[in-house]
């Protein structure tokens, strides 16, 4: 564990029991840049929604099992783009899930399966079915509306989570810009989970060869710390209390500069709103 981790971890509290009128739960598997998946859950009934699996089964399991989420209440998974670092753990998770007994449908742009080695695989052994920008399911017990991302995958997305009482989880991670989709689809959220991916300079003097800074920096890469705080400051509402910075760069960013840059916004604005960050290698929870 990087030290600055193992400070942030002394800091962080485990994540109190769902209050009146607070049905929606976050749980940060893993995020960033060797493998991402989260998972919504409607605490009320346990049914959950997975976003992403770029994770092993070990870890997975692992994972639900901190959080208290049971898989045996996995409703469906979604899958956001094709980058390996949020599909490589499909295939294995579902197998792990199946010998348990539970099979979620799985969600996918048309294009990314075409375009998704991984899912490619999957064809024929498990129920995959179309998912499109501007779709809305209802998944777990919960309206789950898809928006349209801008990053260079063979198609991208990001998801807004709304319970029967309106309790709303916002997610977006890889865009290089928040469209205005997205923006629509994030507006509300009492639960923000909100890429911040790299520090502008840090990037700049960082060792990634040119072009691919170039890409991490373009309108088809990656929010940058000051980009996620933008966008938190035309999100505040009186419904949000929760941020988490996501897809945090481990070699041009640190644990600590997202959540100071976005705290900042809260603390300027006079909001109440708490923030922290999601790891590559441990649970966070939000509720």
């Amino acid at each position: 564990m990087q030290p600055e981790v193992a400070a942030d971890v002394a800091r962080l509290e485990p994540a109190a029991s769902v209050a009146p009128g607070h049905t929606l739960r976050l749980h940060v598997f893993a995020s960033g840049s060797r493998g991402n998946a989260t998972v919504v859950e409607d605490a009320t009934t346990g049914a959950g929604v997975l976003v992403d699996c770029g994770i092993c089964k070990r870890d997975f399991f692992t994972r639900c099992d901190e959080a208290g989420f049971d898989p045996a209440h996995l409703a469906a998974i979604l899958v956001t783009h094709d980058h390996t670092d949020h599909t490589k753990g499909l295939g294995v998770v579902l197998r792990g899930l199946a010998k348990e007994g539970v099979e979620p449908v799985v969600y996918v742009d048309d294009a990314v399966r075409a375009a998704s080695s991984e899912l490619n695989t999957l064809e024929g052994k498990h129920d995959l079915r179309p998912l499109h920008a501007g779709d809305a399911l209802s998944l777990a017990g919960m309206s789950v509306h898809a928006f349209r991302t801008s990053h260079d995958a063979a198609s991208s997305c990001g998801f807004r989570f709304e319970a029967a009482d309106g309790d709303v989880v916002g997610f977006v991670t890889d865009t290089g810009i928040v469209t205005g989709e997205a923006h629509e689809g994030l507006t509300g959220a009492r639960l923000l989970a909100l890429e911040s991916n790299h520090d502008v300079q840090m990037l700049k003097d960082g060792p990634y060869p040119y072009p691919v800074k170039r890409r991490v920096g373009s309108d088809v890469g990656h929010l940058s710390n000051v980009q996620a705080a933008e966008e938190l400051a035309a999100l505040l509402s009186a419904k949000l209390e929760q941020v988490v910075a996501m897809h945090i760069s481990q070699n041009n960013n640190t644990y600590r500069l997202p959540v100071d840059t976005l705290s900042a916004v809260i603390k300027r604005e006079g909001h109440t709103a708490c923030v922290q960050a999601a790891y590559q290698s441990m649970l966070v929870s939000v509720s």
